[in-house]
């Protein structure tokens, strides 16, 4: 490709793709399945029985989040299994007041086309084989631009490799379905690129980058935010380098920018409008994101997700980080490699836009966070997300998840540098192949992955089944699970046992978010969307459920008012008659409606529906109610 030109047309880049174009595609096919089984062997703890073992963070217990992914999964799955897509706004979690799916990481479109496998094999199995996807697809589709962009077949390999199975995939794999599952950015970058710089019809390619658009807000509106910013950095860096040359063609950008808005907002129109102005909107984010952030040393301490990883622990602990949180690692190698390849081959707008594109991602990943380096404090004026942290949607967006896509823009560099140096190399020399290759290994070495670590999920308890059977309970009733949100090491989340069992029950709390009583966005199982009587009575409860010695239930008074306030058709617990927490529901509610095994359950007055319930979560049997407007 000659220096400086933009080239986004696929085409060869040698005289031997040129002559053997049939031997070229065998070898992407061969690619492709390389990727798929390095995917396969990566996830291959989770899938040896993926019914029932999850990813894993290395903490005691299954994190949250899966449970939460795993209850969408099988959210979705029912509702194809009814005829109809998943209802937006439902009250089968957190009833009675509900959830609306486009404020929670409810992944629609990946829950709603692997539906027949959560119907045959069960949620678990859906997201062990999205989590193959997600790997070995964002390998895929990285590659397939960089080979638009004049890439050649073995550094494009490698680059696809890289942005796949980055430090950063492999750590979101561990806890963030919906991160991993990073297929898409990559052909909304070059959808971007291609309108920008005119290559392909502006009409045909602004429905291709709508249609992606539309695609990528029902996996993960984070990351559609995330690619938006992305795809701005590589405009302007690209009008900067070439203002003449995109003034031309802003006719084009425009028109297919417009066709693109147009054909994403037809798709997406109802649902933004249900996220927006439709019931339980929600303002801000329930986390507080300036802890989400990027320390200097992440760029160079190997997380637990690759080979040769050392003291992660210890930085992590002392940095008050999260494990699942940090993203930026890439090793000095590859980093110097980058700043240098930025500078030697600056003429090469190809490594200029993929260059300067990761430093101002990894830059905006700091966040709003006091940084020192050295004992010397970085003013945070100069930081910015302290400016862009103040922009309507901006203000939600967690930075430091931004050196997923910038893995990709260093990948671009990384390859576009071996190229260079390949091609400046003299033919004769036999050994410029095997060394370029070796130098490339000895850069990548640092980020060689190692298997995603996994655990059971804790099955639902013995009788749980039996015990809803027993109680003969409306399609979609709410259960009131106690004690109340508990998720220690012996308990799942009952979020996990309704949807791993199917069970057609709806559940009062749970783990999502939701809006408060002044429509800030906050956690569901919090204080913050309780009444006094609740929080007193959950508070009371999981003291007994725990055994804290000297600790009493709640009053009559403060359970009956929660109760009235929960407005659950049943109360149900897995403690058994002889504990704390048993003999106390039992004074409470009198004996128990059914009792199977150590799970107990009372039938208590229905409470009247609520104007805005629509839960369509059923076991197999007649279609439960849904939202008229999502049929």
């Amino acid at each position: 490709m000659p220096v400086g030109q933009l080239s986004l047309a696929v085409r060869p880049t040698d005289r031997h793709e040129e002559r053997s174009p049939r031997r070229w595609r065998k070898a992407e096919l061969l690619i492709g399945l390389g990727y798929l089984l390095l995917a396969v062997g990566l996830t291959w703890r989770i899938d040896a029985n993926p019914a029932v073992r999850v990813p894993s963070s290395g903490s005691r217990i299954v994190e949250s989040d899966i449970y939460l992914n795993i209850w969408f999964m099988r959210y979705a799955a029912t509702a194809v299994a009814h005829g109809h897509l998943p209802a937006l706004i439902t009250t089968a979690v957190n009833a009675p007041h509900g959830i609306n799916l486009m404020w929670n990481t409810s992944m629609l479109l990946p829950g709603v086309l692997l539906a027949p496998v959560t119907l045959l094999a069960g949620p678990s199995a859906s997201l062990a084989v999205q989590l193959v996807i997600g790997f070995a697809g964002s390998a895929a589709t990285l590659y397939y631009v960089m080979r638009r962009w004049g890439v050649s077949i073995a550094a494009a390999a490698i680059g696809g490799a890289i942005y796949g199975f980055s430090p950063a995939m492999l750590v979101a794999a561990e806890d963030h379905y919906h991160l991993q599952f990073a297929v898409l950015p990559p052909l909304i970058a070059d959808a971007v690129l291609r309108l920008a710089a005119g290559r392909g019809r502006a009409v045909l390619v602004g429905v291709w980058l709508g249609l992606l658009v539309a695609a990528q807000v029902f996996i993960a509106e984070e990351m559609l935010v995330d690619t938006a910013l992305a795809c701005l950095l590589l405009v302007g860096i690209l009008f900067l380098s070439r203002p003449f040359r995109l003034r031309a063609r802003l006719g084009g950008l425009a028109a297919g920018g417009a066709v693109a808005a147009v054909v994403a907002l037809a798709l997406c129109v109802h649902a933004l409008l249900v996220q927006f102005r439709g019931p339980l909107k929600e303002t801000g984010s329930p986390w507080h994101v300036s802890r989400y952030w990027i320390d200097p040393a992440d760029f160079i301490t190997a997380p637990n997700a690759v080979l040769f990883h050392g003291q992660y622990r210890h930085f992590i602990i002392s940095t008050h980080q999260w494990p699942v949180e940090t993203f930026a690692y890439l090793g000095w190698p590859l980093l110097i490699v980058v700043v240098v390849a930025l500078v030697a081959f600056w003429r090469d707008l190809r490594i200029r836009l993929a260059g300067i594109t990761f430093v101002l991602l990894e830059w905006m990943g700091i966040g709003n966070h006091k940084v020192v380096i050295a004992g010397w404090h970085y003013p945070m004026r100069l930081l910015p997300w302290h400016w862009l942290v103040r922009i309507h949607i901006l203000n939600q967006v967690l930075p430091n998840r931004f050196p997923i896509l910038a893995d990709g823009a260093a990948a671009m560099v990384l390859v576009c540098a071996l190229d260079r140096v390949f091609a400046a190399l003299p033919a004769r020399y036999p050994w410029r192949g095997p060394a370029v290759a070796a130098a490339a290994a000895l850069v990548l070495l640092p980020i060689v992955p190692r298997p995603v670590p996994a655990d059971h999920v804790l099955p639902a308890p013995a009788g749980w089944q039996a015990a809803l059977r027993g109680l003969h309970l409306k399609a979609g009733a709410p259960v009131l699970m106690l004690p109340y949100n508990s998720n220690m090491e012996d308990r799942a989340n009952p979020m996990e046992w309704q949807a791993m069992t199917n069970a057609g029950v709806s559940l009062v709390g749970g783990y999502c978010i939701v809006p408060d009583q002044h429509g800030r966005a906050v956690l569901c199982n919090t204080g913050r969307t309780l009444d006094r009587a609740q929080r007193a009575s959950v508070r009371h409860l999981n003291w007994l459920a725990n055994d804290v010695p000297r600790r009493a239930g709640p009053s009559r008074a403060a359970m009956t008012a929660a109760i009235a306030a929960w407005r659950p058709a049943a109360v149900v617990t897995a403690d058994g008659p002889d504990t704390r927490l048993g003999r106390y529901l039992i004074k409470f509610f009198g004996p128990p409606t059914v009792h199977e095994g150590a799970v107990l359950g009372w039938r208590v007055q229905p409470p009247a529906e609520p104007a805005q319930a629509v839960p369509i979560w059923t076991a197999p049997g007649p279609a439960a109610p849904v939202s008229p407007a999502v049929r």
